[in-house]
């Protein structure tokens, strides 16, 4: 008898030959916004028959797209209720059950025809949901050389969620959509429907940016130069990711802080070295660090900062470190150490400092606890106008230097995308 394992790979390459069709396009683009009040990173989806735009918050590492179709004047006609028994719910499912569990429960009849039902996480508050309905329909994506212009339409499977799940999304959000490394995330089906290499890129500000499926291309300033600058590091898989061996978000491996030049000591060789790498997020808003790591961190900014003249003050809830920001006063620069010390995610003050009023300015990096999952997440803020290319055929992660040192930023992106012409 096959091995669960086995029929697994047997169905899910089924699956992706039999219902996806390959789209010929120009790579995509999903606009992206900054909600200021709860600090959410929102994307607009059009789907369903007549299309109707819903803003969802993205998630970098979700496992799923959900949204909350009950929020619809009136019902899609064009959505197909998945059954529990096809090959899509298996692929669906993939990231949260044993295989051979699905494969024994079609011997059941009475769960033959029963409606797919998924687990849909709401990733900010941690709620989860197992009533979320899996269903297929139309998603309308846009082209990123001509952002203004509809592009192919793209039948998607998604969870119809609960409501319950909308609390703590950000107003107007209808739904989660995940960008993470499970087959049925959004990314990945975007990708198994499109004719362009497996890459990523994502750039994020305080107000506007984009997230591009595909290959941007070098065609506009300043696109090109800063596409040629990336610095790159390995995506860790399964089976460097110690502690994660089947999550779904994005890890790569930090080996050790400097801050101001100078190597922080501590308590481990190397910050992954438990095979716990530093997680990307967008719903993070700012990184957080193990208890263990913070109080070390903390102390070594501190110490830093005091020896270039930087006035401390009192620290302002989330935050535990706080300035003067009067005279505009220069900042120590982080340098996360990536797999060698010639590799290194320079972080300056624009993406270290959080200017909370006119006269004070707080060190963006939290105290994640002593029960933290991950040593480090690096947060939202620390993504800012930070061009991030994912590269799921190589396993690599590139990053730029901040784009405000070269009087750039995510925002201009938006508007660049707007602006190319189809060189079709």
């Amino acid at each position: 008898m096959a091995s669960s394992s086995s029929v697994f790979v047997l169905l899910s390459f089924l699956f992706f030959t039999l219902f996806h069709v390959q789209i010929s396009a120009s790579s995509l683009i999903l606009p992206v916004t900054k909600d200021s009040a709860t600090l959410q990173y929102l994307t607009t989806l059009s789907y369903g028959t007549p299309l109707v735009p819903t803003n969802l918050v993205l998630d970098l590492g979700g496992s799923n797209l959900w949204i909350d179709c009950a929020s619809r004047n009136a019902p899609s006609s064009s959505s197909i209720s998945v059954p529990h028994r096809s090959i899509q719910c298996l692929t669906a499912k993939s990231h949260e059950i044993e295989t051979q569990a699905w494969v024994t429960s079609l011997s059941n009849p009475e769960e033959l025809d029963q409606p797919c039902q998924i687990l849909s996480q709401n990733s900010i508050t941690g709620t989860k949901s197992s009533e979320g309905e899996l269903v297929q329909d139309l998603v309308a994506l846009k082209r990123w050389k001509l952002e203004e212009e509809e592009g192919p339409k793209s039948q998607i499977l998604f969870a119809c969620s609960p409501t319950l799940l909308l609390k703590g999304l950000a107003s107007g959000a209808k739904g989660i959509a995940g960008l993470g490394r499970s087959r049925s995330s959004f990314t990945s089906q975007i990708f198994d429907s499109l004719t362009t290499q497996r890459k990523m890129s994502f750039c994020v500000s305080s107000s506007s940016g984009v997230v591009v499926f595909g290959n941007m291309g070098y065609e506009f300033q300043p696109s090109d130069e800063i596409l040629r600058s990336l610095t790159f590091t390995p995506l860790l898989t399964a089976t460097n990711n110690q502690k994660n061996p089947n999550s779904q978000e994005y890890f790569i491996n930090v080996n050790s802080i400097k801050i101001g030049g100078k190597k922080v000591s501590f308590n481990t060789p190397s910050l992954s070295q438990d095979g716990n790498g530093a997680m990307l997020s967008t719903v993070v808003p700012f990184t957080t660090l193990h208890s263990s790591i913070y109080q070390i961190f903390e102390s070594a900014f501190l110490k830093a900062a005091l020896a270039m003249n930087m006035a401390k003050v009192e620290a302002l809830a989330p935050f535990g470190l706080c300035f003067s920001s009067e005279g505009n006063p220069s900042v120590p620069i982080i340098d996360f150490v990536l797999q060698s010390e010639m590799v290194k995610w320079s972080i300056h003050g624009r993406n270290s400092m959080v200017q909370v009023n006119e006269k004070v300015m707080c060190l963006g990096f939290l105290d994640g606890g002593v029960d933290a999952k991950n040593n480090i997440v690096i947060g939202g803020f620390q993504l800012e106008d930070v061009l991030v290319q994912i590269d799921l055929d190589t396993n690599m992660v590139g990053f730029s230097n901040s784009l405000l040192m070269k009087q750039t930023s995510c925002s201009d992106f938006k508007r660049l995308a707007s602006s190319m012409v189809a060189a079709e």
